[in-house]
């Protein structure tokens, strides 16, 4: 089976509405172009000028105008749709699940992963604290879809690779991302390829990519790499779509010819 797949790229901006509508668009371009499976960044829907901010905009799971936009985007233009992180609400007021959120293309969700891995990062002028708005997730999520089992994961989790291996086999990964400038530079192809070759799967990899209203900016380099690790289409800044068509036989292709995942012996 092959199938065209949508990598989307953004520089949200500090208002829901806005972004809404930049997403919109950007999903209405890949279906146009063929993308029968579309993946939003981390923080599609808000990057604010403070941290807090994306928790004034919390969402009760199941209800709200940014899950209500993923199911009608997906229904409207038929495509399976992953918004790349939503705002759950939690207990807590202060703090929110960061849910990264699959629908199918009648519009109805399939699958929730809530990020696992909060990032911690102080580079000086550049600080990072995840968990002062967020609560971490409790479990690994993969769907199955007709494009093969999915794997859901947000950003930092990349740095992980034990939560993908506890999923066991599946054919596609997702990491939508907001990664910083020096930690991207650094490690973001390499992290994202590595990922691809030791799972021997797709890997589809959404991402916020440019300078934001709070001053921040994100890495982007949105990228669809295939299983033997080759970067099949990237987008190194700025809004955009990143398309680049999967084939279940090269999956099968790649693990044949190298059959890693069934010498493995440590799980």
């Amino acid at each position: 089976m092959k199938a065209t797949l949508a990598a989307i790229q953004m520089v949200s901006a500090a208002e829901v509405p806005a972004n809404l509508a930049a997403a919109g668009r950007l999903v209405a371009a890949a279906a146009g172009e063929g993308a029968r499976l579309v993946a939003l960044p981390e923080n599609f829907y808000l990057i604010g000028r403070r941290e807090g901010d994306k928790v004034q905009v919390r969402e009760r799971d199941g209800s709200g105008p940014i899950q209500d936009f993923l199911a009608g985007a997906a229904e409207r233009h038929r495509v399976w749709l992953l918004g790349g992180t939503a705002p759950i609400e939690t207990a807590d007021e202060g703090r929110i699940l960061s849910a990264s959120l699959l629908y199918d293309d009648a519009g109805r969700r399939v699958a929730r992963y809530d990020k696992m891995h909060l990032f911690r990062f102080d580079g000086g002028e550049e600080r990072y604290d995840e968990a002062r708005t967020l609560e971490p997730g409790a479990r690994a999520v993969a769907a199955a879809s007709p494009f093969g089992r999915l794997a859901l994961s947000i950003c930092y989790d990349v740095r992980f690779p034990e939560l993908y291996r506890s999923l066991g086999e599946f054919d596609v990964m997702f990491v939508p991302s907001a990664f910083t400038v020096p930690t991207g530079r650094a490690h973001w192809e390499i992290l994202l390829r590595a990922r691809a070759v030791e799972n021997q799967a797709y890997v589809i990899a959404p991402a916020q990519g440019g300078l934001h209203e709070s001053g921040r900016r994100t890495y982007g380099h949105s990228m669809i790499v295939d299983p033997w690790g080759e970067v099949l289409a990237q987008r190194p800044e700025g809004e955009g779509v990143v398309l680049a068509e999967i084939d279940t036989a090269r999956i099968r292709e790649v693990r044949a010819s190298l059959p890693a995942l069934v010498n493995r012996r440590l799980n």
